[in-house]
């Protein structure tokens, strides 16, 4: 034979995710390729003196997980050793965080700004036996007096800073919140230190811009945890002008350079999806398209392993904050609003139907930031009207996260062919906390999965990392079970998918976001060789035990980033 095999897999649970299904027992690649898919007879004629076999033992090989919503570099800042972890099970209490903070003290030069990420009310033992205690700063100031502290939230939407940092920046209880913020204030009308949504930038524009290595650090950190997690692709979803006051500027329009140099000199070792992010919040349709306008078309040299898919757009916040447009009002009162600029419901609707209608008309996929029901209603039928007013056949928009997802919207992204990208790590960590906020049943209905595939909407699944650890064997298994990270309780079990409904959303769905489903996203010969395997049978495996199987290999175009398995 002229031309053998590079890579053999035998002896395994080969899931294909191919239309059917099907499951197979060994895989070739070749050049990059998967060349062979089937039994052993079918892969022996590929089987050279310079193949390398791998026995899989019982294994499950998959297609390279597609995590379909990431913030990399943000990721790689949000975590050890570049900031404090204080997620769950880190810190279990607001004096935990102190007592991490204080260590933090100890460790740095006079003055230098202490950050950490990932806190959580819901995880935080005096906020869950006291709904209305909330971080304060005064809980950072006996700690660190003298060192400026900005701690952001599990979900980004807040920030909690200590007295010095506020100094710093200039907030005190004159100071006016920028649109679509909330500075927290106590009783006397003084800042308790939380700053909600696009109150956050005041923090952002007094911190040091992440400088070019700290965001080439960050990356690489991100690239070598994915590969150990068996992740082969995932989508930066917003990089550009609107992301330079987000997260001392990780997800500013520098990061895309950086990713273009990793990309050259060989070490982005996972492929690379991005959305433009040309305004954040609170910001006008002429503003956006100016900007969108003037970042011009970008061009890739190799768009299988970096790709500028379109643009993303905020069109609300999040229910924790009551920041997502809700029909009905919040537990307490209020439905939040969108969040582009206008004055009232009736002008914020026209200025996000004139950002959809620009950036549809310019070509460009759009990717809506958007979880309240009736944001998502809104967000839905502006893309239908885009697309009336100017057919495009196969736009691929979709709204990301689409926590509440109607019928209505879902039966408008159905018919034309629309998508949502769903984060069902966060629904297994906000699950119980969301009670408080919109109620029980509104709360388990939050991210329907069975509803949204039942109605022929594409369902892709993201972590949305930092907001969650980017673990898909924690998403495939919160979606067949619905159960809680905090109290383990079922939450909504009328949504629960199947394995194979689930395995679908990280491979071949969000795949087909990158409009790429023809090339990646399955098992099938001639697509590219992303792979990964985990040690043991995933399609007989009790779901409370996916999150334990350890990914043993990682390939990506046919080269192996990460392996522990045993040839």
């Amino acid at each position: 034979m002229d031309t053998y095999a590079d890579l053999v897999f035998l002896g395994g649970q080969v899931v294909t995710v191919d239309a059917q299904f099907s499951v197979a027992s060994a895989l070739a690649v070749t050049g990059g390729i998967i060349s062979a898919v089937g039994g052993q007879d079918d892969v022996a004629p590929l089987i050279g003196p310079g193949t390398r076999v791998v026995d899989l033992r019982g294994a499950t090989l998959l297609p390279g997980i597609n995590d379909s919503h990431l913030h990399g570099c943000a990721f790689g800042m949000a975590t050890p050793p570049l900031s404090l972890d204080l997620g769950h099970p880190a810190v279990s209490s607001l004096a935990d965080v102190a007592e991490a903070v204080g260590e933090a003290v100890g460790r740095v030069s006079d003055g230098q700004w202490i950050t950490g990420h990932g806190w959580d009310t819901g995880y935080l033992d005096e906020c869950v036996s006291d709904p209305s205690r909330l971080p304060s700063r005064s809980d950072l100031d006996a700690v660190s007096p003298d060192h400026p502290v900005v701690l952001y939230s599990f979900s980004g939407h807040a920030t909690w800073v200590n007295s010095k940092a506020l100094e710093l920046i200039g907030i005190d209880r004159h100071t006016v919140a920028p649109p679509g913020g909330a500075i927290v204030t106590d009783e006397a009308g003084e800042p308790t230190g939380l700053l909600h949504e696009g109150a956050q930038a005041l923090v952002q524009n007094a911190l040091p811009p992440l400088s070019r290595q700290e965001r080439t650090d960050a990356i690489r950190s991100t690239l070598a945890t994915l590969a150990r997690l068996g992740v082969t692709s995932y989508t930066e979803p917003g990089l550009g002008p609107g992301g330079d006051g987000i997260m001392r500027g990780a997800l500013g329009a520098e990061t895309l350079d950086i990713y273009r140099r990793l990309l050259a000199d060989g070490e982005l070792t996972a492929r690379l999806g991005v959305l433009l992010l040309p305004t954040g919040m609170a910001s006008t349709a002429e503003e956006f398209a100016r900007t969108l306008t003037a970042l011009g078309e970008p061009g890739d040299a190799d768009p299988r392993r970096l790709a500028i898919h379109g643009v993303k757009i905020f069109a609300d916040g999040i229910v924790p904050n009551k920041t997502a447009w809700m029909h009905e009002p919040y537990v307490g009162g209020g439905c939040g609003s969108l969040c582009v600029g206008g004055a009232t419901d009736a002008e914020r609707i026209a200025e996000i139907d004139a950002m959809i209608r620009h950036a549809h008309a310019a070509g460009h996929q759009l990717g809506v930031h958007v979880t309240g029901d009736r944001a998502i209603d809104t967000v839905a039928d502006a893309f239908a009207a885009a697309m009336a007013e100017h057919p495009r056949p196969d736009a691929r928009h979709y709204v990301i996260h689409g926590d509440f997802l109607t019928a209505h919207s879902m039966k408008v992204l159905a018919a034309h062919g629309f998508g949502v990208n769903m984060n069902p790590t966060i629904k297994w960590t906000v699950a119980d906390m969301e009670e408080e906020f919109v109620g029980v049943g509104r709360a388990a209905y939050a991210w329907p999965y069975r509803d949204a595939v039942d109605a022929g909407v594409r369902v892709a699944s993201g972590s949305d990392a930092p907001v969650t650890y980017p673990d898909w064997r924690q998403g495939v298994a919160t979606m067949m079970l619905r159960e809680s990270k905090a109290a383990g309780r079922v939450s909504g079990p009328e949504q629960r998918i199947g394995l194979a409904e689930a395995i679908r959303t990280y491979t071949i769905d969000a795949a087909w976001q990158d409009f790429a489903d023809d090339w990646k996203g399955s098992l099938e010969p001639g697509k590219v060789a992303d792979l990964c395997v985990l040690d043991g049978d995933l399609l007989t495996a009790d779901p409370h035990d996916i999150p334990e199987m350890p990914v043993v290999l990682t390939v990506v175009d046919g080269k192996i980033v990460h392996n522990t398995l045993r040839d």
